[in-house]
């Protein structure tokens, strides 16, 4: 078959148009959102009809978070209350999770390197916490302006500031600068090889940051409502488009939209199997999680499993293909081996 690819309109955020610029300033150019002023967020999900697939582990908590780190074979999983990481032997599901505190809600988990640490971005309350793996420690780092996402890059670590509309350069436990500019939210933000990109909902695109210079590139309308991304192994990310109903595949160098596939039912969640090629993508309209083969031309349907009720979160582990994914309001946590 052939790719999908979409002509998209991209902008340049360079001094033409964002001469003077701050964190405060409101953008003008040809991708400020008129007609949809609000955030994509995922569908509330109907009652659940069909039995979940695979085994569900009960955790009466709502879970706004996942990560699997495959070299100490643990799955990370953020509850709202309290406000925690549970840290499950990915090898023993069925022992008892160890508990790590954190100072508010998870919004976010993401492991910064392989063993480790897991970042928590705890939003309003200014911190990114790092889970070490081995100890189940926690050791919390201030970010100002409501960090919601983060990840490792080199040897620092960005983290999405969607309040102060930027991106900060965490070294260590010190923040070194952040880059803003032409930004309405940060809401997460992705390392790719040498580069880096961030996820603007409320301007509903992409933009390329130059992390060494401090400086946001060119920015890439991103469907109808992006809501979350990932990297795969060509560096692509790939970008769920809640309100349009899509997945969204976008090089990096240069910055383009190299497919748009359809995929109905609100995709929310999203994770990439890097060994398998396979993107897993939750569909709250339904509750169901599909997997799609995206090495190929343009994607392809090769699972699809129902869920627990309200699938906001999903990872995968590499090592053995199973799927993990969390109901946002308390239906536990699901297991799938495809």
């Amino acid at each position: 078959m052939r790719p999908l690819v979409v002509v998209a309109l991209v902008v340049s955020t360079g001094a033409s148009l964002l001469a003077g610029c701050s964190s405060d300033a409101q953008p003008t150019d040809e991708l400020m959102l008129s007609s949809n002023p609000v955030a994509a967020t995922a569908a509330r999900s109907p009652a659940q009809i069909k039995t979940p697939a695979g085994t569900v582990l009960p955790l009466a908590a709502p879970v706004t978070a996942v990560a699997t780190d495959e070299r100490t074979r643990t799955l990370a999983v953020a509850v709202s209350t309290p406000p925690s990481v549970q840290l499950y032997d990915l090898d023993g599901l069925d022992a008892a999770p160890r508990s790590v505190a954190l100072p508010g809600p998870a919004t976010a988990l993401a492991v910064a390197a392989p063993g480790g640490p897991v970042l928590a971005s705890t939003g309003d309350k200014n911190a990114v916490v790092r889970v070490d793996l081995s100890s189940a420690t926690a050791t919390p780092a201030t970010v100002d302006g409501d960090p919601v996402a983060a990840t490792g890059y080199r040897s620092d670590t960005l983290v999405a500031v969607r309040g102060g509309k930027g991106v900060a350069v965490l070294r260590g436990d010190g923040v070194q600068r952040v880059i803003s500019g032409g930004l309405l939210s940060a809401d997460q933000v992705y390392g790719v090889g040498d580069r880096a990109v961030v996820l603007d909902r409320l301007r509903n695109a992409v933009f390329q940051l130059d992390v060494a210079q401090g400086t946001v590139g060119e920015g890439l309308r991103a469907g109808q409502g992006a809501t979350n991304g990932v990297v795969d192994r060509f560096d692509r990310v790939l970008v769920t488009d809640t309100r349009g109903g899509a997945l969204l595949a976008f090089s990096v160098d240069p910055l383009l939209m190299r497919q748009r596939f359809p995929v109905p039912g609100s995709p929310y969640g999203i994770a990439y199997d890097r060994e398998r090629d396979l993107v897993w993508v939750t569909l709250t309209e339904t509750n169901e999680v599909v997997g799609f083969a995206v090495a190929g031309e343009e994607p392809v349907e090769r699972h699809r499993f129902p869920t627990v009720v309200q699938p906001d979160s999903v990872a995968v582990d590499p090592v053995s293909g199973r799927v993990v994914v969390a109901s946002g309001t308390g239906g536990g946590v699901q297991v799938v081996q495809p």
